[in-house]
């Protein structure tokens, strides 16, 4: 049985591929025929199309990258600067993955460049890691065998060659996204529309401006690629050339995204969940579906191997529901038609589905040993109100402006650029359509072959339909953590682009208005056109100008003190001193000077965030005698305190880092529904600076500037008076 159904699957697979073929050049006489066209006409008509779309969609790539090159060069005056003033402008995790690139470029060969990395003790003080696959280092070996093997050495210096490859990725991010709209809509009208949303939002769209190196700006180009190539692959009537081609891009862009990005599986989790909804609706072919469920366990598999067996993926969620959906589909094969089993399976399909992911994946946590963080699990339950917490690193996180709920701005900035209100018309036309659809299908009705443009049947294509839910699901994230909108924002320029430019979405809706004093198929092509034509002009009118004079604008980034003290350390710290201070700062010291740290701003390893919390001690209410043990059970030599942390006025009372630490370590009381902190120890940050005892016994002030403040760390203790 088995066999059998497997050899009807590839039957009617091929069928469908052959009759497509078939039926695409008769379907295009017979209108070429009625339009009094020549076959040599439409072809050239077709070429031409090609030709120019794909003309815009590289020239409007090639437009964003030179423009982000731009306007970084405006923000920081790259040109004109130090390395030592160029290096402070990465901040945080971004430090950390630049000074990795330029370690791998230092190394006497590649080989012996990723040894290093792949067993490195000089980076954090008393721990040995594997930063490739800790820190997910593939964009960096790639862009040091790139700068290396194109011999650009002499060329370019290694700063510009790395900002340069990932603005290059971001122009091919947007090329996708162009791509993606001009499949879905026929014309390339909408993927100008796109791009020009795009830039527009920028704030919104991408977070470019804030972090050059962040994983995301390395994976993200590969993911909007793959979904361009799914779009094209769940086309009906799709040629089986064309076919054979979007499912390589598929498969070969799913597996380099999920090298380049450690959170890049739950993101295809969603869209396997977008996928699954489909095919459960029947609104595509279920060989299509599988063979992208077959791409997904490829990808896993390659990755576990090639990231040093990473048993996350192993336990990831997007396995259990691939092997659920797998396992589900071949028991719904297996059972005789027409049965009562095989009824009532179709009507809990859904159910039969998650109830085998659950528990496959309760039972891969139990069996297979793995290193997934549970503090992804915690954040949820204390974000979604479930639980609550008084641990530092969990509130500092909750703090973070990005891990918060959208503000009011960020709605306000998309309807400004007219980009919501459109896309929730789309949007609203499509899942109407979609509701339509399956209705029909209740009733009997099957779905058509071909759909044509007087039918209004949008919600009969399944790319539409899977775009449509796939941004449902990222917009439920992005409402509950503005951090995502960075991944629902480009999807939904795409589609209400997408949806103004499409004569059939135009005229699925006057199919429900029922128009009968204009041919609605001449108003939905004059609106297809006139639409987005008139969205363009006012677009153009209010925010290209608002563009220039950002590219003309020189903002000045200049932090003299982050300079000096960089500079003192690289002159006056021994070569094997250890620097402790805030996770960010440490970032930076490592870049900068080479020198080892005892943290960094990671958070994906429990060892590394519980040194964060111990070294953030420093800001809080503790005795000299407390900070000296910490800081020495780390082999720390020096203690760099910021005058930024230890005086910080911020916004919101509680979320301070002072604050948190307060509450963590219990010193806060509360009286009369007002909290105040309590300790028989003063702030260390504050008593340190006042030289007495026995803050002088522990610690020596070796330099300060107005911004920071270095201390020795005493090996030997003085108890002076």
């Amino acid at each position: 049985k088995r066999s059998t159904g497997a050899a009807d699957l590839r039957h009617r697979k091929t069928q469908n591929c052959t009759e497509s073929n078939k039926m695409a050049p008769e379907e295009r006489n017979k209108e070429n025929s009625k339009l009094g066209r020549s076959p040599k006409y439409t072809l050239i008509q077709r070429f031409a199309k090609l030709f120019f779309g794909c003309v815009a969609a590289v020239t409007s790539g090639m437009m964003y990258a030179v423009y982000l090159s731009t306007y970084h060069e405006r923000k920081f005056w790259f040109s004109s600067r130090q390395e030592l003033e160029r290096e402070i402008t990465f901040q945080g995790d971004s430090a950390i993955y630049y000074s990795f690139y330029k370690e791998l470029l230092k190394a006497p060969s590649f080989e012996r460049g990723v040894y290093e990395l792949t067993h490195n003790n000089k980076t954090i003080s008393l721990k040995t890691i594997n930063a490739v696959q800790q820190m997910t280092l593939y964009p960096e070996l790639i862009a040091s065998v790139l700068y290396q093997a194109s011999g650009s050495e002499e060329v370019i210096e290694p700063v510009y060659f790395y900002i340069g490859i990932v603005f290059g990725l971001q122009g091919i991010y947007v090329t996708a996204l162009f791509v993606t709209s001009w499949v879905m809509s026929g014309t390339w009208l909408a993927g100008m529309l796109t791009v020009a949303w795009f830039i527009i939002n920028r704030t919104d769209t991408t977070r470019i401006d804030y972090s050059i190196p962040s994983r995301e700006n390395w994976a993200l180009p590969y993911f909007a690629c793959q979904v361009a190539a799914l779009t094209g692959y769940l086309k009906k009537n799709l040629n089986c050339s064309a076919e054979k081609l979007c499912y390589l891009l598929v498969s070969a862009s799913t597996y380099t995204f999920m090298m380049m990005w450690e959170y890049s599986h739950y993101l295809l989790f969603i869209q396997a969940v977008s996928l699954f909804l489909l095919d459960s609706l029947a609104l595509a072919q279920t060989e299509k579906v599988h063979e992208v469920y077959k791409i997904y366990l490829f990808s896993l598999f390659l990755g576990y191997l090639l990231q040093f067996e990473n048993s996350v993926l192993l336990v990831s969620p997007l396995l259990s529901l691939v092997a659920a959906l797998m396992l589900s589909k071949c028991i719904q094969m297996n059972m005789r038609k027409g049965t009562f089993m095989s009824r009532l399976l179709k009507v809990m399909y859904i159910y039969l589905v998650l109830t085998i992911t659950v528990t496959l994946n309760f039972l891969l946590k139990m069996f297979v040993p793995h290193k997934e963080s549970e503090h992804l699990l915690k954040f949820i339950e204390v974000k979604l109100g479930l639980n609550t917490t008084k641990n530092f690193t969990m509130n500092w996180l909750l703090c973070q402006e990005s891990l918060q709920a959208p503000s009011q701005d960020f709605f306000l900035r998309l309807t400004q650029s007219s980009l919501l209100p459109f896309y929730i018309l789309v949007l609203i036309i499509c899942l109407f359509s979609v509701t339509q659809v399956i209705f029909r299908r209740i009733c009997g009705e099957p779905l058509k072959e071909t759909v044509k443009l007087e039918d209004g049947r949008i919600g009969e294509r399944p790319e539409v339909v899977y775009h449509a839910i796939h941004t449902v699901l990222l917009g439920c994230l992005a409402m509950c953590v503005e951090g995502m909108k960075y991944l629902w924002t480009p999807y939904v320029c795409m589609l209400a682009a997408f949806g103004v430019c499409s004569p059939e979405l135009w005229m699925t809706l006057f199919k429900w208005l029922r128009l009968k004093a204009v041919h609605p198929v001449l108003l939905a092509l004059i609106l297809s056109m006139a639409v987005p034509t008139i969205i363009g002009f006012s677009l153009w009118k209010e925010f290209f100008p608002r563009i220039m004079t950002e590219l003309s604008e020189l903002q000045e980034f200049y932090d003299p003190d982050t300079v000096e003290l960089m500079t003192w350390i690289k002159r006056q710290a021994p070569m094997a001193a250890v620097f402790a201070g805030s996770p960010q700062l440490m970032g930076v010291i490592k870049l900068c000077t080479g020198w080892m740290v005892s943290s960094l701003p990671l958070y994906n390893d429990d060892d590394l965030i519980k040194r964060n919390e111990n070294i953030y001690q420093i800001y809080s209410k503790r005795s000299a005698e407390d900070i000296y043990k910490i800081l020495t059970s780390y082999k720390a030599n020096f203690l760099v305190i910021e005058d930024s942390i230890c005086n910080e006025v911020g916004p919101v009372r509680g979320c301070r880092v002072k604050d948190l630490l307060d509450i963590a370590n219990g010193h806060v009381v509360c009286e009369e529904s007002d909290s105040y902190a309590y300790s028989k120890y003063g702030r260390f940050c504050h008593e340190i600076k006042m030289n007495y005892s026995p803050y002088v016994n522990y610690f020596t002030r070796v330099y300060w500037n107005r911004s920071y403040f270095v201390y020795r760390i005493n090996t030997v203790i003085s108890f002076q008076s």
